[in-house]
Parts: structure tokens; sequence; C-alpha cells
């Protein structure tokens, strides 16, 4: 996108009122124009061909052609534009990180939210977008994780701690956490050991926040974390978490 002109928006949705909402909340942002829409995923590519849209606010759940179709067709065309999935279903995360879209937004959208989204995709397109395809990863690198009236994406090496509440896992990023579903056991699989361990049955620490390690007066190792905070090593894992010490 040249530096200076309008960023150039596609709106597709299933639901003429969906569409025409977006239309009078981009009306209201300034250095955005809207290149086109559609209804339908078919639709979709055929007029994002003809107007070269720089970003495309994208339903998920259509007939025919569905959001999560029509994204991986555009990222193989010549056009390529930036993706954000615009849905009333938040189950939709994981494929969505995996077409790369730049962001999420929960209906009804809030203007701000918006804003936020397009600034997000000002910064990706302003950075130089990678040519093809993101290169596999053995390790999951991100997140996407509810957030008010959108998900938001978290880099894995950004959580500090990951804490088990039955079926959901809780990432800790500073002061802040977030759930998701998963298993701790999925976890601990997809994320980089080089990174993180597991110091008991439901926790799993990023290696670098433990500063210290004690054991009591009963024999309970526990390790001490940058935060302040401390946590009881779990006796499966006590050897592991040694050996992460040099011990």
């Amino acid at each position: 996108m040249a530096e200076g002109r309008d960023l150039r928006v596609m709106v597709v949705d299933d639901e003429p009122l969906a569409v025409e909402r977006l239309q009078l909340l981009l009306a209201r942002l300034e250095g955005v124009t809207v290149a086109g829409t559609a209804n339908d995923g078919e639709a979709a590519l055929r007029i994002a061909e003809a107007v070269a849209p720089d970003v495309v606010l994208l339903d998920i759940a259509m007939p025919g052609m569905d959001g999560i179709d029509v994204a991986r067709a555009l990222s193989r065309s010549d056009v390529d534009p930036a993706v954000v999935f615009v849905t009333a279903f938040d189950n939709f995360a994981v494929a969505a990180f995996d077409v790369a879209a730049i962001d999420y937004l929960m209906k009804p959208v809030q203007s701000d939210r918006l804003e936020r989204a397009l600034e997000r995709v000002r910064s990706y397109l302003a950075g130089g977008r990678p040519s093809g395809a993101r290169p596999a990863s053995r390790h999951v690198e991100e997140f996407w994780v509810p957030d008010h009236t959108g998900l938001v994406r978290i880099a894995a090496s950004d959580i500090q701690r990951i804490t088990a509440e039955r079926d959901y896992m809780r990432l800790h990023v500073g002061q802040r956490s977030w759930l998701i579903h998963r298993t701790i056991a999925k976890l601990e699989e997809d994320l980089d050991p080089a990174l993180f361990m597991r110091v008991h049955r439901s926790v799993i620490l990023r290696r670098d926040t433990i500063t210290g390690l004690y054991r009591d007066e009963a024999g309970h190792w526990t390790a001490r974390l940058s935060d302040g905070a401390e946590q009881r090593i779990g006796r499966s894992y006590v050897d592991e978490v040694k050996r992460f010490a040099g011990r």
C-alpha cells in the first residue's frame, strides 16, 4: 500500500444488513475507502480480483464457500489482501490462525475495535508482508484468545505461566490472563520445550521465569519466579527441573 493513500477495504458478508453496518462504521473513519462488497464467497473472489483491496473484512459462517475457504483462496491469488474476520462465533479462532488472519472481530462490531483492527492492518502492510506461505513451525508460536468484543493474538514467548482449570488452560501474561479450551498435555506437546517446561500436573512455566529453587523441611521442591511468586514442583517433575538447574 502506497504511503499516504486510503486503506482500500472490501466487506464480505452473506447478511446485507451486516454489510451495511460495516459500511456505515467505515464511513466514519478517516483514511479508509470501501473498495467493494460481496454477499458470498465466489463473488468475493471475483470482486477482489477486480478491485484489489488492501484488506477484506470477511464473515466466516456463509453458505457455500465459507470465509476460511475464501481466505485460503485469496492468499493464493495475485491480490492476496490482508484478512480480518468478522463473525458472530468465537469457535473459529484456530482456523483463523491457520490462514494468518490479522484480526478477528466479534459481531456486533464496535467502531473503536474496528479502528484498532485497521491500524493493525496498516502496521502489517507497512512492515512488508512475507512472500509465500509462512514457514511451518513444529511449535505453536501464538494463540488467539477472547478479549471483550473480539479475539487477540498472544505470542507464546510472552506467556509466563500456564495453569489448568478443569477443561481449560489459563495463560498468564503480566497482570492479565486468558482462558483457552485446551488440555495441558496438548499444550505441553505444542509449546517449544526450549522455552517452556512442565513443573506440575497442572502448571507449565516459561523457563526464564524461574529464578531459584529451594527444598523445604518436608522434602518438597519449590520454584521461585521472577514476579515474586512461588510454584510447588510436582514430585514427577522434580528430576527434570533439577536437570534444568544443572543439578
